[in-house]
C-alpha cells in the first residue's frame, strides 16, 4: 500500500479551505443585495452591479491582452450567455427582494440537477438512472418549498426557480464556448451582454412598471454596496478557481451547501425571517438530491481513472 503524499494532502486541504471561504462569501453578497430592497429597484441594482463588473473586466482584459483580447469567435453565443445570466440575475435579485433569503437560495440549488438534465438533452451526454432519481427528488423539494411561499408571496415565489433554469442554460452555453482562447475575454463578454440587457430592463421597468420606477440617481451607499457585491463575487470566483488548482471538483462540490446554512443564518438573524418547517424539509430534499448527484459523478470519475 502506497503512503499518502503529504504535499498533495496539504494542497487538497488548502483547496477545500479556499472553496469553503468562497462559498461562504456568496450569501454575504446576496444579503447586501437584499439590504437594498426599497432603496433602488432590483433591475437597476443588477444593472449597476454588472456594469461595474464589466468595466473592471474590460480594463483587466485590455491590460493583459490589448485590443486583440476583445476579438472572440461566435459572438452570438456570447450574447446568449449574457442573456441567460441576465434572466438568472434579475429573477434572483427580484426574489430576494420579496422572500426570505434562505428560501430563495435553497430553491436555486436545483441548478446542478437542471444542468445534468440539460446536458443529457442538449449535449447528448449520458444520464445514468441516479440522475433521474436525483432530479425527481430535487423537484419534489422545490414543490414543497414553493407551497408555503406561493401562498405568502404569490406566484412571484417561483422567481428563484426561473433563475435556476436560466443559470443552468448559461452553464450549458459556457460548455459550448469552453474552447475560447481567452478566459478573460469570455468573462468580459458575458458580463458585458448581461449588463446591456439589465440596463434595457431597468429602463423599460422605469417607463412601464410603477414598482420598478427609478426614483433618481442612486445614493452613494447604493453605489458602494453594488461595488462591494461586484468585488465580493469576483473574489469568490477567484478563490474557487484557485481551489480547483489544488484539489478535484468532486471534493469541492459538496461544500456548496454551506451557502444554505449561512443564508439561513443571515435570513433569520439579519432580516428576522421565520424558519418554516415545511420549507426546511424541501431544502433538505434538494440538498440530498445534490449530494446524490455528486456521489454518482464521483463514482463515474473513479471508474474512468481506474
Amino acid at each position: 500500500m502506497l503512503a499518502a503524499d503529504p504535499s498533495r494532502e496539504r494542497a487538497a486541504a488548502g483547496g477545500i479551505t479556499l472553496a469553503l471561504v468562497a462559498f461562504a462569501g456568496f450569501p454575504l453578497g446576496d444579503a447586501v443585495i437584499k439590504s437594498m430592497a426599497g432603496d433602488w429597484p432590483a433591475p437597476a441594482v443588477a444593472a449597476l452591479r454588472f456594469s461595474i463588473g464589466a468595466l473592471a473586466l474590460a480594463a483587466i482584459l485590455f491590460i493583459r491582452e490589448g485590443r486583440r483580447g476583445f476579438q472572440v469567435n461566435r459572438p452570438w453565443l456570447h450574447m446568449a450567455r449574457g442573456f441567460a445570466l441576465f434572466v438568472g440575475t434579475i429573477s434572483f435579485f427580484s426574489a430576494i427582494y420579496v422572500m426570505p433569503l434562505a428560501d430563495a437560495v435553497a430553491i436555486s440549488f436545483v441548478n446542478p440537477i437542471l444542468t445534468a438534465l440539460f446536458s443529457g438533452w442538449f449535449l447528448k451526454e449520458n444520464m445514468p438512472p441516479r440522475t433521474w432519481v436525483a432530479t425527481i427528488i430535487a423537484f419534489g423539494g422545490v414543490l414543497i418549498m414553493l407551497r408555503p411561499n406561493v401562498s405568502a408571496f404569490g406566484w412571484v415565489a417561483i422567481l428563484p426557480l426561473i433563475s435556476a433554469f436560466a443559470m443552468s442554460a448559461m452553464l450549458i452555453l459556457n460548455r459550448m464556448v469552453s474552447t475560447q482562447r481567452s478566459i478573460f475575454a469570455a468573462q468580459f463578454y458575458i458580463a458585458f451582454w448581461a449588463a446591456a440587457f439589465l440596463i434595457l430592463a431597468a429602463l423599460f421597468g422605469n417607463w412601464l412598471v410603477p414598482a420598478m420606477a427609478i426614483p433618481g440617481a442612486p445614493d452613494w451607499d447604493v453605489i458602494l454596496r453594488c461595488l462591494l457585491v461586484a468585488l465580493t463575487a469576483t473574489g469568490c470566483h477567484f478563490l474557487l478557481f484557485m481551489a480547483t488548482m489544488r484539489t478535484t471538483a468532486a471534493a469541492i462540490a459538496p461544500i456548496v451547501y454551506i451557502q444554505l446554512l449561512i443564508a439561513t443564518a443571515i435570513s433569520v438573524f439579519a432580516f428576522g425571517d421565520p424558519i418554516d418547517g415545511t420549507a426546511m424539509l424541501g431544502g433538505l430534499l434538494i440538498i440530498f438530491s445534490g449530494l446524490l448527484l455528486w456521489r454518482s459523478a464521483r463514482r463515474v470519475s473513479t471508474v474512468l481513472e481506474a
